[in-house]
Parts: structure tokens; sequence; C-alpha cells
């Protein structure tokens, strides 16, 4: 086995009910903006949610030509244009890089659920008679994702990906950035997406009762650590990340947002959908990235936690926060972006790791905005950034994400 190589991050890329470009969606998420508003893809009158934070002003037409997007899923599209946007920011195609030593490893929980849905909706409406669009499969596949992007930039080195809810995203990561250190690749485009603000995705989470039901207020249903949460925002989108063997990105003179330097994986196995209250998983997971990235819990400045606004799933976070971080906990900035950007399900890690990111580089922390209502039973001596962004030197950012199933994934940022 080869020795354990550094890995860096050297592109960014994302597409979010924030905004369609990096610093578009950095600006959202510095000025506190909601993505929330009605949903627009389809009439949502009749259903228990009529809101959503879209993905705002996509044109297909504007980044692939119609036949070309015509065999896409939208999470697919929203996939191929972070990735994109990352690509381009690395400078990796320009610098003459073996293609056989990159790859591509996505996260996304759903796949193409807009696709299933309408061919299963026209088949309906038929005489019973299968007439099935040739692109159906293909488009559907969660790996059409990476599939896809590997062909666009002729990658052909690791190729697949991840699905384990939402913690999808964070997976591909670590899996990412494990290729790149044992050796196996010198760079990997990793990250998530997800599109299932549909009848069926919206639906099927008001029949688990996850999702909020303010539809009398929609930029303030997403209020994680508020006394009067009552459940997640659905979002969509896509956010990418170039990560890069540290020597392979200092030869080629690229520049370098900050190391990757540790993941941690742990199951729950307590429950399919709910949290285990005790939080015992999620002090596993952040113990383990902890011990990956060789780190104690003092050099840690920020979590970008999970945070989904469920009554369940915050306050079991933030007792094993407390119960990891002990006295230093009090000392962190906490946030969670989802209160700005909705819960992109596969798609979440991806976006909130480029906010990690983005936020070491701007010495800032995003903030969580609608917290006006602290929970009593959550502990409010903790910051938790509320409603303003703030300004701090991060130099080290966790990043956690869980998963319906008992999924639990971290990853841990250093400034370089």
């Amino acid at each position: 086995m080869s020795s354990i190589r550094r890995v860096v991050v050297t592109g960014l890329g994302a597409i979010t009910p924030l905004g369609n470009t990096v610093p578009a969606y950095w600006e959202g998420l510095r000025t506190g903006a909601s993505g929330a508003a009605t949903i627009t893809r389809f009439d949502p009158a009749k259903f228990k949610t009529r809101f959503a934070c879209e993905v705002k002003g996509y044109e297909a037409d504007n980044f692939f030509d119609r036949k070309e997007h015509r065999k896409m899923d939208l999470f697919t599209q929203f996939a191929v244009v972070a990735a994109d946007e990352a690509i381009a920011d690395s400078g990796l195609l320009e610098s003459g890089v073996d293609k056989d030593r990159v790859g591509v490893i996505w996260g996304s929980g759903i796949g193409g659920l807009k696709s299933l849905q309408e061919e299963c909706f026209q088949f309906e409406r038929g005489d019973g008679t299968p007439r099935y669009s040739p692109f159906f499969i293909p488009r559907m596949i969660a790996d059409s994702s990476s599939g896809n992007i590997s062909i666009k930039n002729g990658f052909r080195g690791p190729n697949f990906v991840t699905t384990s809810a939402c913690a999808s995203s964070n997976d591909a990561i670590i899996a990412a950035f494990n290729n790149i250190r044992l050796g196996l690749s010198d760079a990997m485009v990793t990250g998530g997406s997800e599109a299932a603000i549909t009848e069926s995705g919206v639906g099927g989470f008001n029949a688990l009762k996850a999702m909020s039901e303010r539809n009398d207020d929609p930029a303030s249903a997403s209020r994680p650590y508020d006394k009067d949460r009552d459940g997640f925002v659905l979002g969509e989108g896509a956010g990418a990340l170039v990560l890069e063997e540290y020597e392979h990105a200092k030869a080629r003179g690229a520049k370098m947002y900050a190391e990757l330097i540790g993941g941690g994986m742990s199951s729950d196995a307590y429950h399919i959908t709910a949290p285990d209250p005790s939080g015992s998983g999620v002090v596993l997971v952040m113990k383990n990235a902890l011990r990956d990235a060789g780190i104690t819990t003092a050099d840690v400045d920020y979590i970008n936690t999970h945070g989904t606004s469920t009554p369940l799933g915050d306050g079991a976070e933030i007792k094993a926060i407390e119960q990891v971080f002990g006295e230093h906990a009090a000392k962190l900035n906490i946030s969670s972006t989802k209160s700005m950007t909705g819960h992109l399900l596969g798609g979440a890690g991806g976006i909130e790791a480029v906010a990690c990111l983005l936020a070491m580089q701007n010495s800032l922390v995003p903030p969580t905005i609608n917290l006006n209502t602290p929970d009593p039973e959550i502990n409010q001596a903790l910051n938790f950034t509320p409603n303003v962004a703030q300004a701090r030197e991060v130099r080290v950012a966790m990043s956690n994400t869980f998963g319906f199933g008992g999924h639990n994934t971290s990853v841990i940022f250093r400034k370089l």
C-alpha cells in the first residue's frame, strides 16, 4: 500500500437556492438570505407543504444543448454545472493532468426522481402499452451524475456514486479523499446533488411528517434550534469540490483553499428514519473524524451542523457536540446553513463543505437564521451564530451530515 498522502481542495462549484455560482452562494450565506418560497415546479395547492428552496433562474439551455439535456435528469444537470465550475476554478484541465489519474465520486440520495415520476405518470395515463423513453433508465439512475461528469471531461479514474440518504455527499467526499491519500488517484471531483422538489418528493416527506408546514411564512420555516421549529424545508442543487494530492497541486502552482484532513463514518443502528435521541452515533462519528484528522477538539473553530430544523434531530446533535467537545463547545461557532438553503438531502454535504471552505477563506461564519425563540431544551450557552454572520478566523472546520437509516458522516478541513 502507498504511504498516506496529503489532500487539498483546489476547486469549488455550487448551484444552490441562494445563488447559481460560488460567489452568488457566498453572498446569500454572508447576508443571511432565505432561499425558501412557494413551489413553482408544480401546483402545490393540495399539498400540506407548499413551499421549498428551489434553484432560481436556472435554464438548462444556458449550459447544455437541447439534445444533451433531454438525456439528463435535473439532479444530473445540477451535478455537471457545479462540477464544471469547480473544475474551471481548479485549472485542472489546463495543467495537462493525467486523466487516467483523475476520477469522479459523487453523492445523491435519491437520484432521478423527476424522471421516474414522469415516466410512471405517462404510463398510467396511457392504455397500458409501454411507451417508455429510451433515456428513462439512464436519466433515473443515480450514477448518471458521476458518469456524465466523467464523460464530459475524459476523466478515466474511479467513477461511482454513494447513496446513503442525507449523508451521501460526505460519504462521496470521504471516498474521494481516501482514493487520493492512498495513491490510487492524483485528483478527484466530488460533492453531491439532488432535485427532489416533485409531487412524489414533497408528498412522500409530508407523509413522514418530516417537513415544515409553515405555508404562511416560508422564509422563516427553516429554523434550526428554535423552539417553534416544525420540520425541514426541502432544497435542491449541487456542491462540488476538486480534491488533489498536495504535491501534485503544488507542482502545477494551483491555488489551495484548504487541506482535507479527516473523515469519519458511523451508524446509529437505531431506526430507519429517527435519530438516536442519545446522540451516540453522532458522538462516534465526530470522534472518528477527529482521530482520523489527528487533531484534538480544541483545534476546531467551526462546526457546520446537520441542523435540519426537525424537533428530534437538532437536539440530539447538540447533545453529542457537548459530549465530544466538553468545555470547548462554548468556544465554537456553530451554524446550520440549512436555515438558508433548506435541506438538499443527498446534496447537502456538497454545498455545506463549500460553505465551510468559504467561511475559512473569508474569516466569516455564516449564520443560523430564524433563530428567534431559543429552544430551552437546547443549551443556548453555545454560539449558534444566530441570525447574523460573525467575523472569526476559521482554521479548522467540521461539517456533519446524517441520513435516514442511521448513516452519520463528518469531514474536517484545515487552513494551510
